[in-house]
């Protein structure tokens, strides 16, 4: 259910600005997507599991809080985000 240090790594190096980055607004959206797409797969074979679905919650909260503020910062950053990650917006 969690990602593995590969699959963190790899997301890392994909949506990075530079070499040393590892924490900008498109790393971490991309990360949360990550987690919010192994949540919401779990979220589908125990559907009464409520603690699970309160951390997906919140995980979708913080990615929109984080897709707000890139939308506001940096247009065409955010426009390839959500290009590249199949989001909706």
């Amino acid at each position: 259910m969690s990602i593995t240090k590969e699959e963190k790594s790899e997301l890392i190096t994909q949506f990075r600005r530079d070499d040393a980055d590892t924490g900008s607004p498109e790393v971490q959206i991309a990360l949360l997507t990550k987690r919010i797409n192994s949540l919401t797969e779990h979220m589908r074979a125990h559907k009464k599991d409520f603690s699970s679905r309160r951390g997906l919650l919140k995980l979708v909260s913080q990615r929109a809080d984080l897709l707000k503020y890139l939308r506001q910062t940096d247009r065409e950053s955010y426009l390839a985000v959500i290009g590249k990650l199949g989001l909706r917006k």
